[in-house]
């Protein structure tokens, strides 16, 4: 064995975890924890492309595995939460809830081994370090655009590290998530090049750019945009249901429950958050209108109360609520259809819409579905996931960006893990939609980092389309999203609760509004076009180095 044979895992371990810190660990992440995004990939990028790598055998197969090593390590910590989901609400066991993560794991790692393969093959087929380097933007943007489309886990792209970075974040309008990745990916780059070029002066003025735009970029955090005027006020329901039981509302039950909702539907005055929830006695604001008004919007979250939209009871008691209230209503529900021609009901995750008069205006049912919480994929052979899936089953999913007209405005509404689909938010504010409101349920993920994560990744979805997101959950994080992704008013988790939020609209389009992941797609392309022009010319070289022919036709 060679004596540096451990250099390769130990750069892939490095980075697997200087990679972890820039994401929520166990609670909300602070704004400082950002710049390792900035220099994270350098120890895995600096032991691919070094001289003794590029000159060992199979360079190509060497640098996917050190490469999938590393992402393999990094899902395992930021999705750490599966296990705990699996354990706590599919009853399974522990030893079946790890082989669960690691098998997530070892197939959404693979985004990783080609991102290291591809920078391998232009360093093979141009023999120029700055060119590999050069290139390992292009194809960070195409595996996480993979990763969106294919295997649709789009989960913590490295640009949602920059969520609390209003310089940076000044790309995502243009080029979405990805524009932020690109630049993150290419600071890493330059400063790994101060590491392996050959000439002294190369090194000094890579690796010297690098560090200063990697101070300069993370600096963003220091500044603050003006805050936007706010015209309307939701007042969103946290109701802390539990998560996993049945919740099967009877007689009295459905009448204490439907009489809390009403009480939380109407807080006009008290205290919020000014900000994201923290551990300890965070800094309070009072919100208190001048005189009763009434809010233009009431909103209950994706949970497990059993609201489905064939009870009778439902729509007249929603009814009663919203002209009490004079407010719409968005209440998450189970849709329900008949299909004649399956001859059966067909279940959906959905959002009732209520003008302020009490009329059923409209459903949206959710599009983007869960695995193995929503539906089964395989489910005569992964029996077990069942469990998980709870009273329904099995969902359909929906298929149109609805946007609803109330009061006036035009709003868009997305449920839960839909939120990470930057391409398909869009498509809400695209189709008119003013203010964008988001539904979710995340107590199947506990007291782990993942509802922190999918607060960032729904802030990055106000950012991109200049909207006010109002984002209301079963227990947190409730929160009001202004459109540069700062979360302006919240309440603590796992309590019930409501918070009155104020929050505006806003009709301009932005470029990725209108045109989506062009970005992302014109990286995929030339990262492809420079495989394939790279591997014959790699191939040839290897050839001439070990004293073949070339080949002929």
């Amino acid at each position: 064995m060679q004596r540096d044979s451990w250099k390769p895992w130990a750069a892939a371990v490095l980075s697997a975890g200087l990679l972890e810190l820039p994401f929520p660990l166990a609670g909300p992440l602070p704004p400082w924890r950002s710049v390792f995004a900035w220099f994270g990939l350098v120890p895995l990028l600096a032991v691919i492309l070094s001289p003794a790598s590029a000159g060992k055998p199979h360079p190509l197969r060497r640098a996917f595995v050190t490469a999938y090593l590393c992402g393999v390590l990094w899902y395992m910590g930021n999705c750490y939460w599966i296990y705990n989901t699996m354990l706590h609400y599919g009853s399974l066991a522990r030893w079946v809830c790890v082989l669960l993560l690691i098998g997530f794991s070892m197939v959404l790692g693979a985004y990783f081994g080609l991102f290291g393969w591809g920078v391998m093959a232009v360093r093979q087929g141009t023999g120029s370090t700055r060119l590999a380097l050069a290139a390992a933007p292009f194809f960070w943007a195409a595996v996480e655009l993979a990763g969106a489309r294919i295997t649709c886990v789009p989960w913590d792209q490295l640009g949602y590290s920059q969520v609390d970075n209003a310089v940076v974040n000044q790309l995502a309008p243009w080029t979405g998530v990805y524009g932020i990745s690109f630049v993150l990916v290419a600071v890493n780059a330059l400063i790994a090049g101060g590491l392996l070029l050959e000439r002294r002066q190369g090194r000094r003025a890579w690796g010297g750019a690098g560090v200063v735009l990697a101070l300069a970029g993370w600096a963003g955090i220091l500044v603050q945009p003006p805050k936007p005027a706010t015209t309307a006020t939701a007042v969103l329901v946290q109701p802390n249901l539990n998560v996993g039981s049945s919740n099967n509302w009877i007689g009295a039950t459905w009448d204490r429950h439907m009489a809390q909702f009403e009480r939380l539907a109407g807080e006009d005055c008290k205290s919020y958050i000014a900000g994201i929830p923290q551990t300890g006695a965070p800094t309070r604001e009072m919100v208190c209108p001048p005189q009763p008004v009434h809010p233009d919007l009431v909103a209950w979250p994706e949970s497990p109360a059993p609201f489905f939209q064939s009870d009778p009871r439902l729509q007249p008691a929603l009814a009663s609520i919203a002209t009490s209230r004079d407010a719409a209503m968005v209440v998450g529900a189970v849709g329900t259809d008949y299909s004649e021609k399956k001859n059966e009901w067909r279940y959906y995750n959905s959002a009732l819409i209520l003008n302020s008069m009490g009329e059923f205006v409209g459903r949206y049912d959710k599009i983007h579905l869960v695995p193995f919480g929503e539906y089964i994929p395989f489910r005569h052979l992964l029996w077990f996931a069942r469990k998980l899936t709870g009273r329904v089953g099995s969902f359909t999913r929906g298929k149109k960006h609805k946007v609803f007209v109330l009061n006036g405005h035009r709003y868009g509404v997305f449920i839960c893990y839909e939120a990470v689909f930057a391409n398909e938010v869009r498509k809400f504010a695209r189709n008119g939609a003013q203010v964008f409101v988001n539904i979710s349920d995340d107590g199947w993920y506990g007291n782990t980092s993942a509802p922190w994560q999918h607060l960032n990744m729904a802030r990055m979805r106000a950012i991109e389309n200049r909207r006010w997101l109002l984002r209301d959950t079963n227990n947190g994080v409730t929160a009001a999203i202004d459109p540069d992704g700062r979360v302006e008013q919240s309440i603590p988790r796992h309590c019930v609760d409501a918070l009155p939020a104020r929050f505006g609209f806003n009709s301009k389009l932005t470029f990725y509004t209108v045109h989506g992941d062009v970005f992302a797609w014109l990286c995929a392309i030339l990262a492809i076009g420079a495989v394939l022009w790279c591997l014959p010319a790699g191939w040839r070289e290897r050839r001439r180095r070990a004293g073949k022919p070339p080949l002929t036709r």
